[in-house]
C-alpha cells in the first residue's frame, strides 16, 4: 500500500512538473502577444519562478523513473554481489546531501516567509512561494532516494536498471 502512495505522489511529481513547463511557454506567449499589441508584460520573473518548481518537483518524478543520468563506467563492470553495497553507499551519500538540502531550503522558505521577502521585479511575488515549490520538490526528491535506498538493501535491482533494460535510456533511431 505504501508502494502505491508513493509511485502515485512522484507520478503526480511528474504532472506538477510538466503543467510548470507549460506555465513557462503561456508565460513567454503572454509577453509575445503583448509585445505584438504595443503592450509591455512582464512575464520573465513568472517564467523563472516556473522553471524552479518544474525542475524541483520533476526531480522525485525521473528519479523513480530511472531517468536521472548516472555515470556507470565501473560499477557496470562488478558482479551484482560487488555492486550491490556501492549502491546503497550512493544512495546513503546523495540521501544525506539531499536531506540536508532539503531541510535547509524549508529553512529558507521559511524565513522569508517571517521577513515577507518580496521578489524586486514588477510583480513583486512574496519570496516564499516559489522558495515552497522548491522546498516540496527537493523534499519529494529526498523521499525517492530514502525510498530507492530502502528498495536497494531488501533485495530489489536499481531502477536505473530497469530503465537500461526497457531501452528508455537509449536515444531513438
Amino acid at each position: 500500500m505504501l508502494r502505491a502512495i508513493l509511485d502515485r505522489i512522484y507520478l503526480y511529481a511528474g504532472y506538477v512538473s510538466a503543467l510548470f513547463l507549460v506555465g513557462i511557454a503561456l508565460s513567454i506567449i503572454a509577453q509575445i502577444g503583448g509585445r505584438m499589441m504595443g503592450k509591455t508584460i512582464e512575464a520573465t520573473e513568472v517564467a523563472g519562478l516556473c522553471l524552479a518548481a518544474s525542475t524541483f518537483f520533476g526531480l522525485a518524478h525521473t528519479f523513480r523513473n530511472g531517468a536521472h543520468v548516472r555515470i556507470r563506467l565501473l560499477i557496470n563492470r562488478l558482479p551484482w554481489n560487488s555492486r550491490r553495497p556501492i549502491e546503497i553507499l550512493n544512495c546513503l551519500l546523495a540521501s544525506g546531501a539531499v536531506c540536508f538540502l532539503a531541510w535547509n531550503m524549508i529553512l529558507f522558505a521559511l524565513q522569508s516567509f517571517e521577513f515577507n521577502d518580496i521578489s524586486p521585479g514588477l510583480l513583486a511575488i512574496p519570496f516564499w512561494i516559489p522558495q515552497a515549490g522548491v522546498a516540496a520538490g527537493i523534499a519529494l526528491f529526498a523521499i525517492a532516494i530514502i525510498d530507492e535506498l530502502l528498495w536497494i538493501a531488501l533485495g530489489g535491482q536499481p531502477r536505473t536498471d530497469a530503465a537500461e533494460d526497457s531501452g528508455l535510456d537509449k536515444p531513438a533511431a
